[in-house]
């Protein structure tokens, strides 16, 4: 009985269920924005974010960094500057962000409510992504802004 049971398990052949994409989702019609944002919580859930003026800018020098995120609004003209001339002597890709909320929210130096909404948001300067995380629609997007 046990046999029979076996055979009839055996000839009906298992299938996955297909599941098909719509053709802008492969392509990304992601703006650098959006890519910008995806990019950074892979990488902070990676342990592959540095995030504030200090380390962003030791990992910069130690040239331990694929992307550099700058906010505009940082008072602090010498972090800038620094972190600018770092960036153009190792190579490193740069990217500015209007506002340091924006950054930090972006970063997660913030809380989530039950909404899902960002309250009591850091601002940040300085975001390095030392490690990608995976690979993602998101960093192919942000790669080909910058040409690479």
């Amino acid at each position: 009985m046990a046999s029979e049971g076996d055979a009839v398990a055996a000839s009906v052949p298992e299938t996955q269920p297909t599941i098909e994409v719509a053709a802008d989702a492969v392509t990304g019609t992601l703006t650098i924005e959006e890519a910008l944002e995806i990019v950074l919580k892979k990488a902070l859930v990676n342990d592959g974010l540095v995030r504030g003026a200090k380390e962003s800018i030791k990992a910069l020098d130690r040239k331990d960094a694929e992307l550099c995120v700058l906010s505009e609004s940082t008072e602090e003209a010498g972090v800038v500057a620094l972190v600018e001339a770092l960036c153009a002597e190792h190579s490193i890709r740069v990217i500015k962000v209007p506002t340091s909320k924006m950054l930090g929210e972006m970063a997660g130096l913030c809380k989530i409510d039950r909404e899902g909404n960002a309250r009591k948001v850091v601002g940040a300067s300085v975001v390095v992504v030392r490690k990608w995380g995976e690979e993602s629609v998101a960093r192919t997007t942000l790669l080909e802004h910058f040409g690479a």
